[in-house]
């Protein structure tokens, strides 16, 4: 190969390696941070940029979308000195690349242990049963720790959540005896109170029964007082009707003699039923009575005034 080849050869690798440090194309969502002989020179943003070969460099590249960031678990002590493993997730997305790139030197390790430190923090301040229930309580407060000591790495951090909270396994017995006692506690209310119910259903119904009951039979009582007066009354009107009706029979003629022979033949056959009724007869010792007594059963009947 002649000395003119090789040149032209080395002409042509020195615009390829030149154009390659020249020429660059950011992606969308994606920073580059460019070094002009060691110090900051500018940020390039998504397009078509050209360096000055030789000068400037790519110092540092960082995306610019949301980062989901592993917290590793970690013990932590509660208020009331129960050792729980928590582990979590912290989203966080770059605002300022240079200052990500000169703020500190791993902004995503720094942000996971200020997660850690300062989840230790707030679950210190938490009883075991808390740590379950103020969950958000727990992101919000973490959040706000990583935000405010990120700024200056220009970093957001936009959410932490808590992925899980594992007590020690004879703190789980514990809990698993105690929620299965709870939920013993609420069947035997919940039987209870329906026992009681069912009692005061089963009263009222018996109450509004015998009410009903009374209430009939009050309502029958007084029907049938009702009746009974109802019935003397017209028993009443028909015996002084038919008093009148005989007094105005004596009044006619023939009217007395015809009560006269009534009285004998009342007295008469009152005589006939004893002697059938008895072996012994009694008599009157004077027959003459016998007249006697239609004549003063007679003598009453003239006293009745005419109707």
């Amino acid at each position: 190969m002649s000395g003119f080849t090789i040149v032209v050869f080395f002409i042509i690798f020195f615009v390829v390696v030149t154009l390659f440090k020249t020429v660059r194309i950011v992606p969308q969502k994606i920073a580059i941070i460019v070094e002009r002989l060691g110090k900051y020179n500018k940020t390039l943003d998504a397009g078509l940029h050209i360096l000055t070969p030789f000068i400037d460099k790519v110092a540092y590249k960082h995306s610019l979308k949301e980062l989901a960031v592993d917290v590793p678990p970690q013990m932590c002590i509660t208020k009331d000195n129960i050792s729980v493993e928590v582990d979590g997730i912290l989203y966080m997305q770059v605002v300022d690349p240079k200052k990500a790139s000169y703020g500190i030197g791993n902004f995503q390790f720094a942000s996971t242990q200020l997660a850690q430190t300062t989840m230790r923090s707030v679950i210190g301040k938490l009883d075991l049963d808390k740590t379950f229930e103020e969950r958000e309580t727990i992101n919000v407060q973490i959040v706000d720790a990583v935000d405010k000591a990120s700024d200056p790495w220009g970093v957001k951090v936009t959410r932490y959540e808590v992925k899980n909270i594992t007590p020690p396994q004879s703190i789980k017995d514990a809990m698993e005896k105690q929620m299965r006692a709870e939920r013993e506690k609420r069947a035997l209310i919940a039987e209870s109170e329906g026992d009681r119910q069912a009692k005061i259903n089963r009263a009222e119904g018996e109450r509004a029964s015998t009410i009903a009951q009374s209430e009939g039979e009050k309502q029958k009582r007084i029907n049938e007082a009702e009746g009974r007066a109802e019935e003397i009354r017209k028993v009443a009107i028909a015996t002084a009707e038919g008093i009148r009706e005989i007094a105005g029979a004596i009044n006619e003629d023939g009217g007395k003699d015809a009560v006269n022979l009534r009285i004998a033949e009342q007295y008469i056959g009152e005589f006939g039923n004893l002697a059938k009724a008895n072996n012994t007869m009694i008599i009157p010792s004077n027959l003459a009575d016998v007249a006697g007594f239609v004549k003063a059963a007679s003598a009453v009947i003239k006293e009745v005034p005419k109707l």
